[in-house]
């Protein structure tokens, strides 16, 4: 595969990492795809194992965010803002302290965001629960889920 085709896979990537902050873009579906243009341009057995290993933390994701409550985020103005800074820290997390670094990053996230709104620790701790009850599980769910899938992308484009 060449270099343009893994710009392209990873613009692929970005973007469907982006359209799970966004309501309405089927970001891990743009993640998944991605990784299946990948598979089908690249002869490895690696490249179909990644694939393969993809669907299955997608389908498990999808299956942990159909047992969570039914709560949405609303799509005003402070819920988009708490979703790109919960976003931004799970990416940051991630990077930071791989794999794991992506939950505790998302929290800060949001919690950064509630704390800079509020002004007060309590309110912000307060906040912060109340987002993640109507809906910041499932995005975190959903962004946990692509991350280990651009992850494994990552990790065997670098190997090739």
């Amino acid at each position: 595969m060449g270099a343009v085709d893994l710009l392209l896979v990873g613009l692929v990537v970005l973007l469907g990492l982006c359209g799970v902050l966004l309501p309405g873009m089927p970001g891990s579906w743009l993640v998944w795809a991605a990784v299946l243009w990948w598979a089908l341009k690249d002869p490895r057995p690696l490249a179909w194992a990644v694939l393969v290993g993809a669907t299955a933390v997608l389908l498990l994701s999808l299956a942990v965010r159909w047992a969570l409550p039914s709560h949405r985020l609303r799509a005003t103005d402070s819920e988009g803002r708490l979703t790109v800074y919960g976003g931004c820290g799970a990416l940051l997390g991630f990077v930071l302290l791989p794999v794991v670094g992506a939950v505790p990053g998302f929290l800060a996230g949001v919690y950064l965001a509630e704390r800079h709104r509020l002004g007060r620790h309590g309110d912000a701790v307060a906040a912060l629960r109340s987002a993640m009850r109507s809906g910041g599980w499932s995005v975190l769910t959903e962004l946990f889920a692509c991350l280990l899938i651009t992850g494994a992308w990552l990790g065997a484009v670098v190997a090739g």
